[in-house]
C-alpha cells in the first residue's frame, strides 16, 4: 500500500510485542484499531476535516477479522473504508464478518492454521472470490512479493518495469 502511495499505519494489537494489554478475543482491538484509524484521520486531515486519502484496511490471519469487524462498523457510521484486503483470513478460529464484493482474500493452499476449506465456506454465501496462492503456508513464507503484486493488480497498477 506504501508503494501505491498510500500513508500506512502499522499497529500491534494488545499484548503484542512493546504494545500494552491483553488478547481480548477481538473486542478490544477492534476498539483500538478504531482509536488508531481515528488518530490517522485527525493527523492527515486536510484544513476543512476531510481525510485526504481513502481508507484501506488490510489485516493478517488475527488481523483479518479484526479489519472485518472494524469495516462493519465503519459502514454503520456511513463511514465505509474503501477497500480491504484479508491475507490468511481466520474463519475457522473467529466469526469474521461479510465484506465488501470487492475484497482482496489472500489465503495459502497448504494454510496449516486455517484450512482453505473454511475460507471457502465464509467466502461461497458472499459469492467473494479467494485468490489462492499454490504452495502457500499461513506465513506465506518467500512468497510476499506475489502478495505485493496481487494488491498492485488489484489497484490496476502492474508492477514497475512489466
Amino acid at each position: 500500500l506504501h508503494a501505491l502511495g498510500y500513508t500506512v499505519w502499522l499497529p500491534d494489537f494488545r499484548g503484542v510485542r512493546e504494545s500494552e494489554g491483553i488478547h481480548d478475543d477481538g473486542q478490544g482491538e477492534v476498539d483500538d484499531l478504531a482509536a488508531v484509524l481515528d488518530q490517522a484521520r485527525l493527523e492527515f486531515a486536510n484544513p476543512r476535516g476531510l481525510s485526504e486519502q481513502p481508507i484501506v484496511l488490510a489485516g493478517f490471519s488475527f488481523g483479518s477479522m479484526v479489519v472485518t469487524r472494524l469495516a462493519t462498523r465503519l459502514a454503520a457510521a456511513h463511514r465505509p473504508a474503501y477497500r480491504l484486503i484479508l491475507v490468511g483470513t481466520a474463519t475457522s478460529k473467529w466469526t469474521v464478518d461479510p465484506v465488501p464484493v470487492d475484497t482482496l482474500v489472500i489465503h495459502g493452499e497448504n494454510d496449516e492454521v486455517v484450512p482453505l476449506s473454511t475460507v471457502f465456506d465464509w467466502a461461497r454465501p458472499q459469492e467473494l472470490p479467494v485468490v489462492v496462492i499454490p504452495g502457500a503456508d499461513h506465513f506465506f513464507h518467500r512468497k510476499l512479493t506475489l502478495i505485493k503484486r496481487l494488491v498492485r493488480q488489484a489497484w490496476g497498477q502492474p508492477e514497475p518495469g512489466l
